[in-house]
């Protein structure tokens, strides 16, 4: 096991959890009161490390923010349910109900993931990221909403969401992938009418990292629960293998990461970005564990692995910074991106970072 620093990867998420549950009550969780994916992907991270730890303190936070938001009848507070990133949250309702039989969990998993059957598409069927952005694919849509619902779909025996997901993950890789390098463009509009979108594939002009990290993390997780027989799943499968591969020319060799716009780490502008580099590494090593990909592959993980743990810095309380984080973006142009402030410690960097250390510390050592 790397125990660069002399702590395992599941002791660096570890820290990152109890340092965010000293600075935050579990309802206090930023954007408080709403349920939202910075949330979530946060404890989902530690979700993963409760699952290798069993440390009773990482499920009850998990359990008080749900209910916090999700009262005694299954009803969630502060959502739009026109939008992806307020579906994501979901996905923690799975155990609390499996590890405790409140049907307010169920009930509330019946009412999230039956809006995704109906939710609004264009003209070639892929879902509009989020209502007031018509038309419009965005990577990030597959992590806030595929998981959920496969998930939803093997617990309650509905296996039409295992269709209805497969074709959102293959209508991404037809439309947003580009030819040359492989990489996933951020976004797709099918009516060609954003802003940003090119006039004759509709597809936005860069490649931003973390939106294409959440791709590979969402197919693998997707895996978990979608049938091995599926007819799909080949396809799928080919779809992660590919971009993981497309990844690795990207990577700096110098410290391991990868950079906010992909494919520009020679522009002195373009700066080394923690988050999309967690979710790559998460998403090799898994896609290493599952048998996916070739062990060989798992240099690459370790490489960005170790230049993660080796920008963090400690506060005075011994509590973990991460920094070098994008906060959250909608698509445009490079400037666009190159121009986004950074974070330190905002949930969905810490959600990657926790994610990312979990999943390494199943990985073998090279």
């Amino acid at each position: 096991m790397n125990t660069e620093n002399n702590k395992t990867p599941l002791q660096w998420g570890e820290l990152a959890c109890d340092t965010l549950m000293a600075k935050f009550q579990a309802k206090d969780l930023p954007p408080a009161g709403r349920f939202h994916y910075h949330q979530g992907v946060f404890l989902l991270g530690m979700e993963k490390c409760y699952d290798q730890n069993g440390e009773e303190k990482y499920f009850q936070y998990r359990k008080d923010w749900v209910d916090s938001i999700c009262n005694e009848k299954g009803e969630i507070s502060c959502y739009d349910p026109t939008q992806l990133d307020d579906i994501q949250p979901g996905i923690l309702l799975f155990q609390l109900y499996e590890k405790t039989g409140d049907e307010r969990y169920k009930k509330a998993l019946f009412t999230l993931v039956p809006l995704i059957k109906n939710w609004k598409t264009n003209q070639k069927g892929g879902f509009w990221h989020k209502e007031v952005h018509p038309n419009q694919m965005w990577l990030d849509g597959l992590f806030m909403g595929g998981p959920i619902a496969v998930k939803f779909g093997k617990t309650f025996h509905e296996p039409l969401y295992f269709d209805l997901i497969a074709r959102q993950a293959l209508l991404m890789d037809q439309y947003t992938k580009d030819g040359k390098t492989g990489l996933l463009y951020h976004g797709w509009d099918e009516s060609k009418e954003a802003e940003w979108a090119d006039p004759v594939t509709g597809r936005s002009q860069e490649f931003w990292g973390r939106a294409v990290g959440w791709v590979p993390v969402a197919l693998l997780e997707i895996f978990d629960d979608l049938p091995e027989d599926h007819e799909k799943k080949p396809e799928l499968v080919q779809m992660l293998c590919n971009i993981m591969k497309s990844l690795i020319p990207f990577q700096d060799e110098r410290t391991g990461l990868w950079y906010e716009v992909l494919d520009k780490g020679d522009d002195p502008k373009n700066w080394l970005e923690t988050s999309c580099t967690c979710l790559f590494v998460y998403a090799i090593a898994k896609a290493v564990r599952m048998g996916y990909l070739h062990a060989v592959y798992l240099k690459y993980a370790w490489k960005g692995y170790n230049g993660v743990i080796s920008r963090l810095k400690l506060d005075e309380k011994g509590g973990i910074i991460i920094d070098g984080v994008c906060i959250g973006t909608g698509i445009g142009d490079y400037e666009h991106y190159l121009n986004r402030p950074t974070s330190v410690n905002d949930l969905h960097g810490a959600g990657a970072f926790i994610l990312m250390c979990a999943e390494m510390n199943l990985a073998e050592e090279i």
